[in-house]
């Protein structure tokens, strides 16, 4: 199963979000349960390869420029910021966590770009 986020219009630069707090447990009242303690973002290229995006650095795939911004102070949320993109092309978005437990996760995002 994967997600979708709004469509991306070419000439914005956007910061795209996954909540992973009620996937791991996490009581935000409480401040209690699991969290992530390291997180890793990929973008799928023409050919279905995943390439992972370094955080403080920027990547293009498909024209898509990415720049990992990182994990919010919660340590529940994983945000990316992405700009550019090719006109009616959807981008498969990976989202991985590692959490306080030692489970690895992985969440699929589809992003379009669409001239607004």
């Amino acid at each position: 199963m994967s997600f979708k986020w709004p469509n991306k219009d070419p000439d914005e630069t956007l910061d795209y979000s996954i909540d992973w707090s009620r996937f791991l447990g996490y009581d935000h009242a409480n401040s209690s349960g699991t969290t992530i303690s390291s997180n890793k973002w990929f973008v799928d290229d023409a050919d279905g390869v995943k390439t992972e995006l370094n955080a403080g650095a920027d990547h293009t795939v498909n024209a898509l420029i990415s720049k990992v911004v990182g994990m919010t102070a919660t340590s529940t949320v994983c945000t990316v910021r992405f700009s550019a993109g090719t006109v009616n092309t959807v981008y498969k978005i990976t989202s991985q966590i590692t959490g306080t437990d030692g489970l690895v996760s992985e969440r699929v995002v589809r992003l379009r770009i669409k001239e607004n």
